[in-house]
């Protein structure tokens, strides 16, 4: 009896992990970019840009730093050209 309540426990247990995985899996691109953004705009990342693409789709210049929608789109992280500063950019001019 001890042996059909231990592997009961097992079960019950693994069904209970894999239940509460499932529904998170599967996250919004749009969530998930905006919560990337938001911790590189902690770090004060600047001159960048996250686009959503096919998996498989990326360029080779850009980062894949997340995936979403169930795992068929990634997240890419690419670095933009540096801007200069207004005042730089009146006297090129």
């Amino acid at each position: 009896m001890k042996t059909w309540t231990a592997a009961a426990a097992i079960l019950f247990a693994c069904a209970c992990a894999m239940a509460q995985t499932a529904p998170t899996a599967r996250k919004s691109c749009d969530d998930l970019k905006t919560e990337i953004a938001k911790k590189l705009d902690a770090k004060n990342v600047v001159g960048y840009s996250l686009d959503v693409v096919d998996k498989g789709k990326e360029s080779s210049d850009a980062k894949v730093v997340g995936s979403c929608d169930g795992g068929t789109k990634n997240i890419v992280y690419s670095k933009s050209a540096p801007s200069l500063p207004k005042s730089q950019e009146a006297k090129k001019h």
